[in-house]
């Protein structure tokens, strides 16, 4: 490995492979380094051949993430006609132009009040008090999907990941935004296709769901109901100023994406966590109230997103002491700042009690600032829900491999098991009280 993460040298000058293998195996290793060694370091990935800043520490992440001199779009620039990376990257993935608007005119894209305008429309849905209204109908999810589990036979491995991970969120955010239950396979399926490293078929795939999303509005149109979607397309019906096309297609699009895939590996990474650290799960069993303050730790110790999208700034200032350019991208290392020993007591050690308080949130898994993951409740929700239940219901859950065996998938940016393959205690039936 010639990357800096191992290497002696002086930070400045080398520039980090987000795509190394050995990177993306160990993000936590390697970024806690490079965040040791220097405020800020250069990162590359395929498709875009001008270096970005990776932003690792602490603080410096929270200051990128809540400093208005730092846009998502990059034609917010003032006086600077500054190329959009992440339309480049885009592009070489082979997505066509006019369904690549479909990635970049989102919620996750845009500043100011555009931002806030997008935000509103959707934001109720994700209040405190919705998403507390949610629970039973998260608790039946999950308790069926456990029933499914239960009927196991004995000694077989389960992947929980594709029996329990994935199909709890992906119902959860379907229902709510109003993708019908036939459709739901298929939307797991391109979920799957867009976070590949295979090339050649990101463009059909992105086709495939924006044509599936309008068929659904106009059956929507045509039968209205009281999801998500059905307030889109009145939102859009009656003032196309508030709501145009291609945000409402992007919306969907970024929801139902973003609400399934993350959540799942929240899920299947802190199932793994507990698995590996026994004396953490006997702790959470003995003291289920602990749970909220678990999820965080979770959250913190082995999130599912490690990077943010990239900002621009605005106007030439400073980071850790090292000078950022008006029109240069910047991307905030999550991972870096969730392990910073600035702010967390031995920040490699998984602790469920760390956070104090379950309503205070020191890590960043979710973000932070404007961009503050805008489902962080219904997520947390879900993970709580989910290991509690599956650590009542199958007492005697264990792995079935050697937890050095359990296979990532390499994205960068991300962390995420491939599969998680456990046996289950045959004391975990269905007639057990819940």
């Amino acid at each position: 490995m010639t990357s800096p993460v191992e290497s002696s040298g002086a930070v400045a000058g080398e520039v980090v492979d987000l795509m190394d293998p050995a990177l993306m195996s160990d993000p936590f290793g390697g970024f806690s380094r490079l965040r040791e060694r220097a405020a800020m370091v250069r990162g590359s990935f395929p498709g875009v051949d001008t270096p970005i800043w990776l932003v690792t520490r602490y603080d410096d992440v929270k200051l990128v993430l809540s400093d208005r001199r730092f846009v998502n779009d990059p034609a917010n620039v003032p006086g600077m006609d500054v190329r959009n990376i992440r339309e480049k990257a885009i592009q070489a993935r082979g997505i066509p132009p006019e369904c690549a608007r479909y990635l970049m005119d989102g919620i996750l894209d845009v500043d100011g009040a555009d931002h806030i305008r997008l935000r509103r429309l959707v934001s109720r849905t994700f209040t405190a008090r919705r998403v507390s209204e949610l629970r039973p109908r998260v608790e039946d999810i999950t308790e069926a999907l456990l029933d499914g589990l239960a009927a196991t036979p004995a000694n077989d491995v389960v992947d929980l990941i594709d029996r329990f991970a994935y199909p709890l969120p992906i119902t959860v955010i379907c229902e709510l935004v109003g993708i019908p239950e036939e459709s739901r396979p298929q939307w797991r399926e391109w979920g799957k296709a867009l976070v590949s490293l295979e090339p050649g078929h990101f463009g059909d795939v992105i086709v495939a769901m924006v044509a599936h999303i309008r068929e659904l509005i106009e059956r929507r149109r045509a039968e209205p109901s009281g999801d998500l979607l059905t307030g889109l397309i009145r939102a859009h019906d009656e003032d196309g100023d508030h709501l145009s096309d291609t945000e409402m297609i992007t919306m969907v699009l970024t929801l139902v994406l973003a609400g399934h895939e993350t959540t799942a590996h929240l899920i299947g990474n802190g199932v793994a966590a507990l698995l590996t650290h026994p004396e953490q799960l006997a702790l959470l069993r003995d003291e289920p109230g602990l749970m909220p303050r678990a999820v965080h730790e979770l959250m913190r110790w082995c999130g599912p997103v490690h990077a943010t999208r990239m900002r621009y700034a605005t106007e030439d200032l400073e980071i850790g002491g090292m000078p950022v350019r008006r029109g240069e991208a910047v991307m905030a290392m999550l991972v870096g700042a969730n392990y910073d020993p600035r702010e967390f007591d031995e920040p490699d050690r998984l602790d469920i009690t760390r956070e104090p308080d379950e309503r205070r949130e020191n890590h960043v898994g979710f973000g932070h600032g404007l961009h503050y993951c805008l489902g962080a409740a219904l997520a947390r929700q879900e993970g709580e829900v989910a290991i509690a239940a599956l650590s009542r219901r199958f007492p005697d859950l264990a792995l079935a491999v050697d937890p050095k065996d359990l296979q990532r998938q390499l994205l960068p940016g991300s962390w995420r098991l491939a599969r998680l393959p456990v046996r289950l205690s045959r004391q975990a039936s269905s007639d057990l009280p819940r």
